[in-house]
């Protein structure tokens, strides 16, 4: 039991004066057969076939996205280094996602796909955020829950935003998301 104590410190000991690195990546996921995500890209838009939930009578909303953000988290401790391993997705819930019946049209799911892009910007932010980081042994944990925390609070103001926009100016945010969606370079 004594030796344990001793291994178990030094193991720790030398984990923490460890080298670390952290690698932070996009991961494009597939959804199981019959799940309820979709998982963000490009090349696939929504459709009102993908909104399952049931809608909010008490709403004044016609649609709502629910979209988000999360990561897969994975650290190793390899040859006296740490590795700190990060994969990034962004969802799109089906049965949390929902329209009012005959309010589909063409600027409503331009509109609710908006969102969903919205959520996808500032899941690259979350990246660049991570990229910044200075993850040590000791702060992964704490860093990584205060990036996710203030991103998080940084998407929900981007998605009032977009919301809180007038009818007549929604040209004006199609064109600045698609430019904001041309300038992400995910590596």
């Amino acid at each position: 039991m004594k030796y344990r104590l001793v291994f178990l410190f030094l193991f720790f000991t030398v984990v923490g004066l460890a080298q670390s690195t952290v690698k932070i990546q996009w991961v494009q996921r597939k959804p199981a057969i019959n799940s309820d995500t979709i998982f963000y890209t490009s090349k696939q838009k929504l459709t009102w076939s993908d909104f399952k939930g049931i809608p909010n009578a008490r709403s004044e909303a016609i649609a709502i996205t629910a979209s988000g953000f999360g990561f897969i988290s994975g650290v190793k401790y390899k040859e006296g280094k740490v590795n700190i391993d990060l994969s990034v997705y962004c969802y799109f819930g089906k049965n949390s996602s929902w329209v009012k019946g005959g309010k589909e049209s063409t600027y409503a799911l331009n509109h609710e796909q908006h969102h969903f892009d919205i959520t996808y910007i500032a899941t690259c932010l979350f990246m660049q955020k991570l990229k910044a980081a200075n993850f040590t042994w000791e702060n992964y944990n704490e860093v990584l829950n205060k990036v996710y925390a203030e991103s998080s609070k940084q998407l929900e103001k981007m998605q009032n935003d977009y919301d809180g926009q007038l009818e007549n100016i929604q040209a004006v945010w199609d064109t600045k998301i698609v430019k904001q969606l041309a300038a992400i370079i995910i590596n």
